[in-house]
């Protein structure tokens, strides 16, 4: 990636560090190193893992459906190269302003922004932060909704309410006794819980495709669609390498930190052929028939309705925990970092009624892949990177960074168009 000359620079442009009464709050945390037991090239590999790997993987069969196979599977292979890339921006970034400039305690992305472009930059990253985990939640409840609605179907309740509608909102006061927890420690250890779902649920998935493939056989196709398709594909791709914030973390736990980013490519290759092969199986196997969320296209055998509950189980106990960094965000910048209860409750409130009204799953993914995601996983890393060495890198390194910009910027815009063309197109109604 041409980091190797990155040695020296000069810390021209960028801006002190904020003192403790700063009011957009100091750079204080310390290293998580300096307060964890570093981790071994193996842990770092399935930290990577856990920490990307999510529920979004089930709209991969249907995001290959829309794109075709071949399409597909390039596709995830340029998002997750690029992923990386930006992901190695912000790496080096940081270890640069560590050597310069004395920034010894950044700990998270939202600080590196502050530290290379001042409130400002912390601002960008606390709003896509937000918007991000916000609609990451959304799609929880859409994935919860649509699951039941296929498991338990029922008549619509007051001749409007579907059952998927029935489904958010009858979960909504249980979230808001959740989301009220002041400390989610004790939520903690479901996300082990949640691991070992998704692995399981793939497994389930992979497994019952092939046995459907090898007797059915249908139709596939390895190209299709036009430039919305492919911005369609891009959106859900994004959106399921998403896992920016958790590089800085991950990389100052690391005990062998100077080959960090060697395992990092490891896990984001592997990752990118698991994701390739669970979205070209589930197409495979169901052909035209693929659904949005491909564990419904699964028999209704004990074990896949086990494996579709425990999969709203955990997204249902993932939920509060996702939305941490939005309250930590909004109470830190509203409420002087103060508990505020209304404001938690207001914003289950809206996560809920969006989810209402979102018609598809992986319509959802991309668009929430093709916005905030693609802003937070690379306009922002490049810009931040350009910022920091612009002054002493070669033509093209310049270039690089200027052009994942300007490629962010257009896909983000034209990509969220497509895909809020999709979820309002008239052949398509909301759970509602």
């Amino acid at each position: 990636m041409g980091f190797e000359n990155e040695a020296s620079s000069s810390a021209h442009g960028l801006p002190s560090i904020p003192t403790d009464e700063s009011p957009t709050g100091p750079l204080l945390c310390p290293h998580p190193s300096s307060q964890l037991h570093l981790s071994s090239q193996p842990k770092t590999f399935a930290n990577v893992f856990i920490a990307i790997v999510g529920a979004g993987v089930l709209g991969l069969p249907y995001t290959f459906m829309r794109t075709g196979w071949l399409a597909g599977a390039l596709m995830l292979a340029v998002i997750g190269a690029l992923t990386y890339h930006c992901m190695m921006l912000i790496v080096h970034t940081r270890r640069r302003l560590d050597l310069d400039r004395g920034f010894s305690k950044i700990s998270s992305f939202g600080d590196l922004g502050l530290a290379v472009s001042g409130p400002i930059g912390r601002l960008a990253v606390d709003v896509m932060i937000v918007f991000s985990q916000a609609g990451f939640c959304v799609g929880y409840l859409i994935f919860i909704a649509s699951t039941l609605a296929h498991l338990y179907p029922f008549s619509p309740i007051l001749g409007f309410l579907k059952p998927k509608a029935v489904s958010v909102l009858s979960m909504l006061p249980f979230q808001l006794g959740l989301n009220s927890i002041k400390s989610l420690t004790l939520l903690a250890p479901l996300s082990i819980f949640a691991d070992v779902v998704d692995i399981g649920a793939m497994g389930v998935v992979v497994v019952e495709d092939l046995l459907i493939y090898l007797r059915e056989r249908p139709d596939l196709a390895a190209f299709g669609g036009g430039i919305s398709v492919v911005l369609y594909g891009l959106g859900v791709a994004v959106y399921a390498f998403e896992g920016i914030g958790m590089v800085l973390p991950l990389e100052s736990e690391a005990a062998d930190k100077p080959k960090f980013g060697r395992t990092l490519a490891f896990s984001m290759g592997f990752i990118s052929i698991m994701y390739a092969l669970f979205g070209a199986l589930g197409y495979f196997a169901f052909g035209d028939e693929t659904k949005d969320i491909i564990t419904t296209n699964l028999g209704r055998g004990l074990v896949s309705e086990i494996v579709q509950l425990c999969l709203c189980i955990n997204l249902f106990f993932t939920f509060p925990i996702m939305m941490n960094p939005v309250y930590e965000v909004m109470e830190r910048r509203a409420f002087g970092k103060n508990y505020c209860l209304w404001a938690r409750w207001a914003v289950v409130l809206v996560v809920c009624l969006v989810a209402l009204f979102v018609p598809n799953f992986a319509d959802f993914l991309s668009l929430v892949g093709s916005s905030v995601c693609c802003v937070l996983g690379f306009i922002l890393p490049a810009a931040f990177h350009l910022k920091v060495f612009g002054e002493e890198m070669g033509w093209l390194g310049i270039t690089s960074d200027i052009t994942i910009v300007v490629i962010g910027i257009v896909f983000a815009i034209s990509g969220t168009w497509s895909a809020l063309f999709e979820i309002f197109s008239q052949d398509k109604t909301g759970l509602l």
